[in-house]
């Protein structure tokens, strides 16, 4: 044991010397001046066109769901088209409006901030159900016996999608308007937290017990099959159908780069083993034309609960 103390000195004198040997005589110092910095050049966008789903659920799903659609553009157009993922509704039109986003798939509220500054809408979706209309539910818990009507949700806890949620917020306080409850009726509104996934996590918050009440679009119940029991959620009310998901064009994008995306959209068909793939994927039954009026419906509701979206 007493001949590990110079055994130790070996080493460091054998690893010292070869660190002497490493810069040799006649080797020059490198001065490294500090004082001259270059910015580095920002990247170059990409080519191509891009496209964005409105982030009400996770970017995973997001992607999942679109790619197939996103590849057809990208083939009958004869140019790239990339899926872009914007965290939250707010980035999403902030990014439409910067033209960092060229298609818009959104919710009809959203669309109507869009519509402000100049997006145009030109093409509607058909729900799984053949319909051009969708709703908003109102759910809370199964075991929550003081729940059973949507008058009992009075002074309870509300998370909400996002004050630009159609089906997730502004359906449902149409729904509550209509039977006598407005936003002062509420303990508490909340919305969902963090980027993207905030369908699932008003019901997540909701079977957790987080919140007595919960407001989403019909179908998201059915991204979250297998993954919780779905008979603790108890759906409330469905809303009135309103008009749709849309599609927009930015304002300044080529009319006939629109007109070709529009064409290529119209085409697809559920008699189509192929398009069919790609429509079911997107969970979609087809998609036809529309015009910025078709949403006016929307337009009169949100001015009917003092909402604004276009002066956003």
């Amino acid at each position: 044991m007493r001949t590990r103390p110079a055994l130790l000195l070996l080493v460091l004198a054998i690893c010292f010397g070869g660190l002497l040997t490493a810069c040799g005589e006649d080797e020059q110092a490198v001065r490294v001046d500090l004082s001259r910095r270059a910015a580095p050049a920002p990247a170059a966008p990409e080519k191509g066109l891009t496209y964005a789903y409105l982030p009400q659920y996770d970017h995973t799903i997001s992607y999942q769901r679109h790619r197939l659609l996103v590849e057809y553009l990208s083939n009958v157009l004869g140019e790239p088209v990339r899926q872009v993922f914007p965290d939250t509704f707010d980035e999403h039109v902030s990014m439409v409006r910067r033209g960092e986003i060229d298609i818009s798939f959104s919710n009809p509220l959203v669309y109507l901030e869009l519509a402000a500054s100049g997006a145009r809408a030109f093409a509607g979706v058909q729900e799984p159900d053949g319909s051009a209309f969708f709703r908003g539910q109102i759910i809370g818990r199964s075991d929550n016996a003081e729940l059973k009507t949507l008058e009992d949700c009075r002074g309870k806890r509300w998370i909400a999608v996002d004050p630009s949620s159609a089906g997730g917020f502004l359906f449902p306080l149409g729904e509550f308007y209509e039977h006598g409850l407005t936003l002062g009726d509420f303990a508490d509104i909340d919305f969902a937290p963090g980027p993207g996934g905030k369908q699932e996590k008003v019901v997540l918050a909701v079977y957790a017990g987080k919140y007595d009440i919960g407001s989403i679009r019909r179908g998201t119940l059915d991204v979250l099959a297998g993954k919780i029991d779905l008979d603790r959620i108890r759906v409330l009310a469905e809303t009135r159908a309103y008009p749709g998901w849309v599609y927009a064009a930015r304002r300044g994008l080529d009319p006939a780069t629109a007109a070709k995306i529009a064409e290529a959209l119209f085409a697809l068909s559920m008699d189509n083993p192929e398009d069919a793939v790609i429509l079911e994927t997107a969970r979609i039954r087809g998609i036809i034309p529309a015009e910025d009026a078709d949403y006016d419906p929307v337009r009169a509701l949100a001015a009917k609960l003092g909402l604004d979206p276009e002066e956003k």
